[in-house]
């Protein structure tokens, strides 16, 4: 147990049985009364906001948590298999804790998992994926000078938007937070 004055942003605290990690966290001291800390925590699991007030010896668990680097084998249900690329063990991760991510996660790629007792509570996928693109309609000549954009189908089977230019075969690289189209890798 540590008490409220020991917690930072960023920790991973248990906090009515869920985990939440701590986003803000201020020292306040309104006029005469007693100071306190004002949190804002964000559930681990479901992403719901929590905003609590702690008393300055108030007892908290914080969580200990640890974050490292993984690649991605293969699916495997609802689950993805990943591998620690010092000790090569393999773990299940749930597809949900990557997000809209997951979508364009190719096998062999790098990605970030936290676990908190060998259970994992938080996964990232890399900013960016290089992927080939499977399917698109033709481009029609003339009408690759605006911006319009075209849907196209990457290796993983996830749709993106694309400048008109892009054709099958061309590797692209995608923004994997929103899904968006950055630029055309050159071969």
């Amino acid at each position: 147990m540590s008490k409220a004055s020991e917690i930072k942003s960023g920790n991973i605290l248990r906090f009515n049985g869920e985990l939440v990690q701590v986003e803000e966290f201020l020292h306040r001291t309104p006029g005469n009364l007693r100071a306190f800390y004002q949190a804002r925590m964000r559930n681990v699991k479901s992403g719901k906001l929590v905003e609590y007030r702690f008393r300055t010896d108030e007892e908290v668990t914080i969580a200990r948590v640890e974050t490292s680097d993984y690649q991605y084998l293969y699916e495997d249900g609802n689950d993805l298999v990943i591998m620690d690329n010092a000790t090569y063990e393999q773990h299940n991760v749930p597809k949900f804790l990557f997000g809209n991510g997951v979508k364009f996660l190719k096998e062999g790629m790098n990605v970030v998992v936290a676990f908190e007792s060998d259970e994992p509570i938080m996964a990232k996928a890399p900013a960016s994926a290089e992927l080939e693109i499977t399917y698109t309609e033709p481009a029609v000549k003339g009408d690759t000078s605006t911006s319009a954009l075209k849907s196209a189908t990457v290796e993983t089977g996830a749709e993106i938007r694309v400048p008109l230019f892009i054709n099958i075969g061309d590797k692209v690289k995608v923004d994997t937070a929103t899904g968006a189209y950055v630029e055309r890798v050159k071969a």
